[in-house]
């Protein structure tokens, strides 16, 4: 192969490179639709089974979520390609991210293919973002929070961006509005520029 068929094998390799997501709760579960809807990448999906149960409870399930992945695997098929460090990714997201999955990766556990996918960008240097549902916190939470955070990845509470709504009324801004807003921010970490900042609002 001559170094221009190299090179044109790595950029198509490049493009294809998938965005893994997490579910591993419910509330907030809208943001985890947005993202995948919103991702200019392929989004590999893997959902807790007590992240489904519950989405179905509350939610009406996530079903319409998987439709709109590149991918689905099940968190226990720790033979998928994501639970190896070697296979190109974007980074990862977890949303909606409960304390205790936050426990498990702060803990080093890899025992499902969450938590080790979560491994893999912490020890590849990859972008880790963590969609904490959990309110208030406890101690505990903060000390995983704060392990976690030191090791690489960004912890990020489900705090939408408030002020990017300076000046309209309340009561005209929904769910979607706020949940759309987080969603930006999370992508903006992965590199992909919002379609508005602070500074247009200013």
């Amino acid at each position: 192969m001559n170094r221009g068929s190299e090179r044109s094998d790595k950029m198509a390799k490049a493009e294809t490179t998938h965005l893994i997501l997490g579910i591993t709760g419910a509330s907030g579960i809208h943001g985890a639709r947005l993202l995948v809807e919103k991702s200019p990448w392929p989004v590999d999906l893997v959902a807790s089974r007590w992240g489904r149960d519950v989405a179905g409870t509350e939610c009406g399930g996530i079903e319409s979520i998987e439709a709109r992945a590149a991918r689905v695997f099940t968190p226990d098929d720790l033979y998928a390609p994501l639970s190896s460090g070697s296979v190109p990714a974007v980074g990862m997201v977890v949303l909606p991210c409960s304390a205790h999955t936050l426990a498990q990766i702060a803990a080093g556990l890899g025992d499902s293919l969450i938590t080790r996918a979560a491994h893999c960008q912490l020890k590849e240097r990859r972008p880790l973002i963590l969609c904490l549902r959990e309110s208030p916190l406890t101690l505990i939470d903060l000390e995983n929070a704060r392990r976690v955070a030191a090791a690489g990845a960004v912890i990020m509470p489900m705090s939408p961006p408030f002020f990017m709504f300076a000046g309209t009324d309340p009561k005209a801004v929904s769910m979607d509005d706020l949940l759309d807003t987080f969603v930006d921010r999370v992508l903006a970490l992965l590199g992909r520029n919002p379609a508005r900042t602070w500074e247009d609002i200013r």
